[in-house]
């Protein structure tokens, strides 16, 4: 073997795989008003971006990684009194600092931020609107709003497809169908007393969303938009993830310190796993191996290898971190 050989096989086995914890860890830092940016190679927090006098609670990246948009959302819990944000914030994760900004003319609580798989547009639930904004992510303009029907649309899903919304409607306790190209609603699906959360699996035959008043899960079919599945668990719920396999899916259970792993074949909890205190929001990785939980109380992400089912180690991530998102790397 020659000495050019010897080298790229050298740098082929050193070099990161693909997926692998290449990219940022952001995380929406309620209780600081800022932006944090883990390192997750080193796991270690590396920045707080201020956004302002209030906060966001939820962020999402570009898909080419070099911004964060973060909806302003308030002071205060959904439902409750308090502060209405109004604005949208544009970080630039390499300068780390805003560089754009939404003004949406009134108070709206703005919250959760996804980009759509097929258009490229960023969709913004504007909760005191009953809608769900459609942004261009370039012009910063609202391009579109769809209605959803009800109070307090806090969480949104939306199919890979790209033509199917999903919000989580606490107060009233459903879930909205949203008709994504048509910009209408299709259906209003009662839960509960009141919910929280939403995902919808890789595959985009099921929707999950979190009882607030018993321990269980509707799963949602969406062929029929009906709860075809209650999963049972062993406290009360609050954020879901699907894993990128479509096999399982990951729900936080705050009040027990522990992610509970629902089988999607057998719509049962196959095991748990014990987490850092107040466990909420769940996000996977892209190379589908780790699963980032952000645990509020306890101001830490923990980090669940997927394989062996185990918090590999925690990352202090800033007081009363909510809101996780993966930035790809530039």
């Amino acid at each position: 073997m020659n000495k050019l050989c010897l080298i790229a096989l050298l740098l082929g086995i050193l070099a990161p795989s693909a997926g692998s914890q290449q990219g940022q860890l952001l995380v929406a830092q309620k209780g600081e008003a800022s932006l944090g940016i883990i390192d997750p190679s080193a796991g270690k927090l590396i920045a707080s971006v201020p956004e302002g006098a209030i906060t966001g609670h939820e962020v999402i990246a570009s898909p080419d990684g070099r911004f964060a948009y973060v909806p302003i959302y308030g002071n205060s819990g959904v439902g409750k009194p308090g502060t209405d944000g109004t604005r949208l914030v544009v970080i630039d994760l390499s300068l780390q600092k805003v560089t754009g900004t939404l003004d949406f003319g009134h108070g709206i609580r703005p919250h959760m931020p996804i980009f759509g798989p097929k258009d490229g547009l960023l969709y913004v639930t504007t909760e005191l609107d009953k809608t769900v904004s459609l942004i261009d992510p370039k012009t910063l303009k609202i391009v579109a709003t769809i209605p959803t029907g009800q109070p307090e649309s806090h969480m949104l899903a939306l199919s890979h497809d790209g033509k199917r919304g999903y919000t989580a409607n606490v107060g009233p306790g459903t879930v909205s169908v949203l008709d994504i190209l048509a910009r209408k609603t299709l259906n209003v699906i009662p839960i509960s007393k009141t919910t929280q959360r939403i995902a919808i699996t890789p595959d985009d035959k099921w929707v999950f969303t979190a009882d607030q008043t018993k321990p269980r899960l509707a799963a949602i079919d969406t062929a029929t938009n009906q709860i075809a599945h209650w999963v049972s668990l062993d406290g009360l719920a609050y954020g879901t993830a699907p894993t990128l396999d479509n096999r399982y899916l990951v729900a936080t259970i705050p009040n027990k310190n522990e992610v509970a792993i629902v089988d999607l074949k057998t719509m049962q909890v196959a095991r748990k796993v014990s987490t850092p205190p107040d466990p909420q929001e769940v996000l996977m990785r892209p190379d589908g191996k780790v699963a980032y939980v952000s645990c509020v109380g306890s101001h830490q992400v923990a980090e669940v290898d997927l394989a062996t089912w185990k918090v590999t180690r925690t990352i202090q991530d800033g007081n009363n971190s909510d809101g996780i998102a993966w930035a790809a790397a530039r």
